[in-house]
């Protein structure tokens, strides 16, 4: 594996799907908490809303009563509603459309800050703090609603009657059953979920990369090896660059040179670390490289492997070529 188990990093480094967003140096989402409640999903029986104290409110069918001071992205919003106020289903406006790209929904960053409506009162915010993760299978309905199919970049405001926030876990704390939520959400980050931008052709002599439907091969040319390690953008990307230093989310397949077979295969899931837990060729191969490149490595056994491995299996001397699609960088 091009993440090296060492030490220092076996234990907070070998990061593979949530930890890459957990253990290594990234906010997990908090649970909610009768003190706060984030938009955190419950498993709670469902509580009856009859007896909810919003049941008297009229709902609205429009979010022309919400105002939102500050509403630029990134900006700490300051929403105000006249209470008591409720919303008849979950409503969302995009107030700032993100340029970034379109969320991975198992793996995206927040800032946001939620009122509840039949309060006027703020119940939790994370602005002033590092980024929350959100996987949209853990938030509550009307969150998953929101966000869904929006891009990096982008504040959406969104209000939701309580069948699509707390109802089915009874409330929590000030928030009971049948309340409105309003939030403004800031898209930070996500995982992407392949490369991006413009295809580059390399240069004759290299392993070819084909993609037909997902499925990456590599076919090794009928010649020897180089004696240099090569470093081959296959396309542009779109994001920021790598750094020594960073967390690194991606896809990758590696092949021996010597048998034309795979060595590794991991275009399938999510993998990552630290990118200087990696193995000498990717350390140098992808600092400085764009987030969304995808990147063809040749890597002489120097650089790769150069007592042979038996995870992933390799021989000592052999070349081992690898695919990598950067999907996600971030300083530790």
């Amino acid at each position: 594996m091009p993440f090296a188990v060492t030490k220092t990093a076996a234990a907070a480094v070998r990061c593979s799907a949530l930890l890459i967003l957990t253990a290594c140096g990234q906010s997990a989402a908090p649970s909610a908490s009768p003190a706060s409640a984030s938009p955190s999903a419950s498993v709670s029986p469902s509580a009856s809303p009859s007896a909810s104290p919003t049941a008297s409110i009229k709902p609205s069918n429009s979010l022309d009563a919400i105002t939102v001071k500050n509403p630029k992205f990134g900006a700490k919003p300051t929403i105000t509603v006249k209470s008591p106020w409720a919303i008849d289903q979950t409503r969302v406006k995009v107030m700032t459309e993100g340029k970034g790209a379109v969320v991975n929904p198992s793996y995206l960053w927040v800032h946001y800050t939620g009122v509840n409506g039949r309060t006027g009162k703020v119940f939790d915010t994370n602005f002033g703090k590092p980024a929350t993760m959100m996987p949209l299978d853990q938030v509550v309905v009307g969150f998953k609603k929101a966000l869904e199919g929006k891009k990096v970049g982008s504040r959406v405001l969104v209000a939701m009657p309580g069948s699509d926030g707390y109802d089915s876990s009874g409330g929590k704390g000030d928030i009971k059953v049948g309340d409105t939520l309003i939030f403004v959400v800031d898209i930070t980050e996500t995982v992407l979920g392949g490369p991006t931008g413009t295809a580059i052709t390399p240069p004759a002599g290299l392993p070819t990369v084909t993609d037909k439907d997902g499925k990456l091969a590599i076919t090794i040319p009928k010649a020897d090896p180089p004696a240099k390690m090569v470093v081959q953008p296959l396309t542009t990307g779109t994001g920021q660059k790598v750094t020594a230093k960073d967390v690194i989310a991606v896809h990758y397949l590696g092949v021996s040179w010597k048998t034309g077979k795979v060595i590794e295969d991991k275009t399938g899931a999510i993998d990552g670390g630290l990118l200087s837990s990696t193995i000498p060729g990717w350390q140098k191969g992808l600092v400085d490289k764009k987030v969304g490149q995808r990147v063809l490595l040749v890597l002489p056994a120097a650089d790769g492997y150069p007592k042979g491995s038996n995870n992933p299996p390799v021989e000592a001397g052999d070349t081992v070529v690898y695919v990598v699609d950067i999907l996600y960088a971030a300083a530790q």
